[in-house]
Formats: structure tokens, sequence, C-alpha cells
């Protein structure tokens, strides 16, 4: 059946979405004309029923998450929780793609990475590709720096020669910005999307999306495949909004991968039941071990940073590493994150940093050799050879994924596979203990896989 020019093109921009007016961005005679005839579909973006409301974007039942518009002659709900997307409410309905489906060009050899794969990523892989072949689940249980990245690569050459259509959704925008260069270089042939709060790029019909989870509430039966990176990271694993979306973008029939180095409580549950189907890479792709986190308690260590003092044998660690190394900082606040660069003239870096996207991106490229950061670059992230260590580890906010995720940052290269990884604090906790635990540990079955 011939499709109109018009219509092609619309379908290639609405189709598997639920946008509001403002983001279809066509002229009220266009949007008309394409209800009229069956092309979209309004519906609300409030439920109502009797005194409750859903907001049919984010899923939101929360009356306190709810807000009224003043000054209109009628009450007008809208939904305070998914805002900064655009505003929903009963006054601005959401606009779904009802017309016939877009048609995608799909290159018959679209990786051009020529790079190896040892036998326990080409393991990952092989499961993958039958993951996706059978609209499967599957969970990829790999520790920091194994190279998840490139395990995904023949997968999503499979997805595209199939012409299915492919989400890699992450928690964290700079994990977006990270990942999006390196895909496009490996996969030059594609059209790919980089999505998260303030992008400058759009989903056009695009046949790999790489997204932050949250912008996935845009989206309805839309994705063959549906990868989710760093499953338990925050806010995925708080927010059961975030699930719910993955779930709504992903089509019917279609293959769900789940990514991390440190499953949660429920991943373990499903693991332990075989009610999700896993492959466990304990050994980084250089080979190399996981650096061993060495444990440093310290006497009085929050009253003195309280005082503004730095102990004895931190100042001695950041001295030592500026004379030869280049190093991350962990803190557990920005308020201490600020003190600590006044005091040692350094940079820092936290979630609402005006400058976290240079500062992140000069210390990549080596410009700078130390930043101190907040758990914004916990994980996802990866910088040659630095070296890592943790201030107050014993702070609530450094759970056991958290100081894994961070000790994961030292050792990546294979040029510089021995990182130093030291966590200070005052007392001990289970979440210090067990993070050095899970790095011997992990070694262990690494050596145990390849004897």
């Amino acid at each position: 059946m011939h499709v109109p020019p018009l219509i092609e093109d619309m379908a290639r921009k609405f189709s598997g979405k639920l946008l509001l007016k403002s983001e279809l961005n066509i002229s009220e005679q266009r949007l008309n004309y394409l209800i009229k005839n069956g092309y979209i579909l309004e519906i609300p973006s409030i439920q109502t029923k009797f005194t409750l409301h859903k907001c049919l974007r984010c899923f939101n039942m929360k009356p306190s998450y709810f807000g009224k518009i003043p000054h209109h002659p009628k009450p007008i709900i809208y939904c305070k929780q998914c805002i900064q997307m655009g505003r929903t409410s009963t006054l601005e309905p959401l606009y779904q793609w009802t017309g016939p489906k877009p048609t995608r060009h799909y290159p018959k050899n679209p990786l051009k990475w020529r790079g190896n794969l040892t036998h326990l990523q080409q393991r990952a892989s092989t499961q993958l590709v039958k993951t996706i072949q059978q609209n499967d689940r599957l969970l990829i249980d790999a520790v920091c720096g194994a190279g998840k990245t490139e395990m995904l690569y023949e997968g999503i050459t499979h997805a595209i020669q199939y012409n299915k259509r492919i989400c890699l959704a992450t928690p964290r925008s700079d994990v977006v910005k990270e990942l999006a260069p390196r895909l496009r270089r490996d996969f030059p042939t594609i059209h790919l999307a980089a999505l998260y709060g303030g992008s400058p790029e759009q989903d056009i019909n695009s046949h790999l999306v790489i997204a932050t989870t949250h912008q996935l509430l845009r989206y309805e039966r839309s994705f063959d495949v549906m990868i989710v990176d760093e499953v338990d990271a925050f806010p995925y694993h708080h927010d059961k909004m975030l699930p719910k979306a993955v779930r709504r973008a992903t089509k019917p029939d279609s293959a769900t991968i789940y990514l991390t180095a440190t499953p949660r409580f429920k991943q373990k549950w499903l693991i332990n039941t075989n009610q999700l189907p896993t492959v466990s890479i304990p050994a980084r792709y250089h080979g190399h071990p996981l650096p061993i986190p060495s444990k440093q308690m310290l006497f009085r260590l929050t009253k003195q940073l309280e005082d503004g003092q730095l102990p004895a044998k931190i100042t001695q660690w950041i001295d030592t590493k500026q004379a030869n190394r280049r190093f991350l900082l962990f803190v557990p606040t920005i308020t201490l994150a600020e003190q600590l660069a006044t005091k040692l003239d350094l940079p820092y870096v936290h979630a609402e940093s005006p400058e976290r996207h240079h500062l992140i991106q000069q210390f990549r490229t080596q410009s700078i050799s130390a930043l101190i950061t907040t758990t914004i670059l916990e994980r996802g992230v990866t910088f040659p050879s630095i070296d890592v260590a943790v201030i107050q580890a014993d702070h609530h906010v450094f759970d056991e994924a958290a100081l894994i995720q961070i000790a994961g940052r030292a050792g990546r290269s294979a040029q510089d596979p021995t990182g130093d990884v030291t966590f200070f604090y005052e007392q001990t906790t289970e979440a210090v203990n067990r993070a050095t635990t899970y790095a011997i540990r992990k070694n262990l079955e690494a050596k145990g896989r390849s004897s």
C-alpha cells in the first residue's frame, strides 16, 4: 500500500511515542487532519476517577504529586512528578500515532569494530544473540571493566540485520554521553539518537536509541530489544515508575537484557529461583584481577572534617598521587566536596555543578589530573590510569554497590591495570567489608574460570 510522503514522515517522527502537542511541533490544522483521518489518537494525560487522579505518562497516582492550576474557570489538575518533561494536565492531552508503521532501511553489515572478545565475553555475546532471537530475558552480571559494551555488539548487529529497533537505557545522562560517541564510531552507518534531559537530538525512527530511563516515559510499544544498563543503579532501582516505563516502551514480543556488576536483592532472588537466565563474567577484559581496596580506619575522622582538617593519612595519600598519578577523590556530600576543593585547590563536581560536563571531559582528556566528586561518577564512566580514594566510606550514601562501583573506576586500562583503591573511614561497615570481599571473591572466581 502506498503511503503518502507526509504520512511516512509523520510515522517516522511519532510512531511508538506518547507526546504532548508541543512535542509534536506541527500546526493545529495538520494535527486536526491527522486526528480526523485516524493517524493520531488524542488521549487524556490525566485520568480522573472520583477524587483520584493518574498520570498516564508517568503512572503517578500519589495525591501529593498533583497540583491545581489557579485562575481557571474550572479546576485544571496537573502532574508534578514528570513536569520537567513538559506539563501533563486535564487540559493538555497526550497524542499517540495510530497510522501506518514507518519503514526503516537496515544496513547488512553495520558493525565496523574489529576488536576481539575474550572467551567470557564471547559466551555472554552468544547468549545475548540467542535471547534476542527468542524474545526472552537475560541478565549479564559482569564486573566493572569486563567490557560490557563490546559484549553487546553482536546482539545489536543481529537485531539491526533483522530490522529490530533497539534501546540502550541507562539511569544517568553521563553514561549516555559517554556511550553515544563510541557506538557511533563502531556502528557508523546506522541512525542513532542519544536522549537525555536537554539533549539537542531527536529520535526519528532510529535503529538504536541510547537514553536515560526517564526518557522512556515518552515511549509505548516502540522497541524490539531493550537493554537496561546499570539496572541496580539509582534512580532506577528506587523508583517504581522507571521499570514500568521500560516495560511500556517495549513491544509485546521483545527481548529485555539487564546489565549489572552488582545485582540487587530482587535480581539475586530471580537468579537463585531460576526465573532470570544469567551469564556471569567475573574477569576484566584485560585479564588482570580487580584491585583489592585498602581499608584505612581513622580515629575521629568526622570531627576532623567538621573542623576543616584532613587527617595526615589522607593528605599523604593525596600528596603521593599528585606527584605521579591521576586520581578521583569521592566524598559523600556536596558540602564536603566544596570544603575540600577550597582546601586542596582542586576542582569538584556534583549532580548540579554548572561546569560538571566540562570538568569531566577535561579529566577524561587528562587536561586535569585530579577531581573531587560525589557519587555521580561512581559508575558508567571510564578514565584511563587513575587511582581512587573514598573519604568517609562509612557514610550511608556509600552502600556496598556504590563502593564496588567506585573501586571499579581504577585499573580499567590494559596499559595500567593495577590501580590503587583506598577506603578511609571511622567505623567499619558491612558495605566496606562486603565491597572488599567482593573483589577477592570475583578474582578467585576468575582464576578458577581460567584454570
